[in-house]
């Protein structure tokens, strides 16, 4: 019997230690820059001029992105990618909304590629705010010309900022609903709801955008389960649409797929013109 309680309470030492090192360092298992931030790339990869920017934050911190711009835009994408690795890695977006006629400014967020300090939720929404002013006083764009794009984690950064202001259309590529509701299924044994400290509140939000919404995720996705986006659709009402797709979560990524650069022309074409329809 000592030796049955000895171990059960050495296992509930351990498993308190668990939760105190979930609690302090959550945020490792959240975000993963590169520890090296290298810039694998550039968009003259893909024949495309470009301009680098330099952003402040509202804090103070500085930020760094790039500037694509296309001739006659019909439109300016703001990008906000996922959690792992930097803008570099992101090119192919930059190719698909050129060929669609829309200029891009992708940016890293604190902690990310070129970009100063340490990231958090509360820091990536004053990133994007930084962004999004940049667009508009900076490059003199119309918010209703702004699409907002978040792919994964950046899908939590594009509905906070969409919920702020009013863009042409917000764009959410294999999103989650919330990291706690992530977590819990990633993490059952913990009580991730109780510890979490970063929310991205995307289905709590969702609703509260006004503008036409495109969610795109896969049934095959192994990383955010599909339903999270079929619950996102669900709250997000009429104004949304659905593109459903097959393949893991980064299996060769959203943007390689033909259905999904169709459907992304169909859908601008609406927003562009104020129709919107399932």
């Amino acid at each position: 019997m000592r030796l049955l309680l000895n171990a059960l309470l050495s296992a509930a030492v351990v498993y308190a230690a668990i939760l105190v090192l979930v609690f302090v360092f959550q945020a490792r298992l959240v975000y993963f820059p590169q520890a090296e931030r290298v810039m694998v790339a550039t968009p003259l990869a893909l024949g495309a001029t470009y301009e680098d920017v330099e952003l402040q934050a509202a804090d103070g911190t500085r930020l760094h992105g790039w500037w694509i711009p296309v001739r006659s835009a019909r439109g300016a994408v703001l990008l906000f990618h996922g959690n792992a690795g930097n803008i570099s890695h992101r090119l192919d977006y930059v190719a698909m909304f050129a060929r669609l006629g829309y200029a891009t400014l992708m940016i890293d967020y604190r902690g990310y590629g070129q970009s100063a300090g340490t990231p958090d939720e509360p820091g990536t929404y004053q990133d994007a705010e930084a962004a999004w002013r940049h667009l508009v006083e900076a490059r003199g764009v119309t918010p209703r010309d702004i699409v907002i794009v978040g792919e994964s984690l950046g899908g939590g950064v594009a509905t906070w900022l969409a919920a702020q202001h009013a863009p042409r259309a917000l764009i959410l590529a294999s999103t989650f609903t919330s990291v706690p509701e992530l977590g819990a299924q990633v993490y059952p044994w913990l009580p991730v709801r109780l510890l979490s400290r970063i929310r991205y509140g995307n289905l709590e939000r969702i609703g509260s955008i006004d503008a036409p919404i495109l969610i795109a995720h896969s049934r095959d996705d192994d990383v955010i389960p599909y339903a999270h986006g079929a619950a996102l659709f669900a709250a997000a009402g009429p104004r949304a649409t659905l593109l459903v797709l097959n393949g893991g979560h980064n299996e060769g990524m959203l943007y390689s797929r033909a259905e999904w650069g169709d459907t992304v022309r169909s859908f601008l074409e609406r927003a562009a013109t104020g129709v919107v329809a399932r």
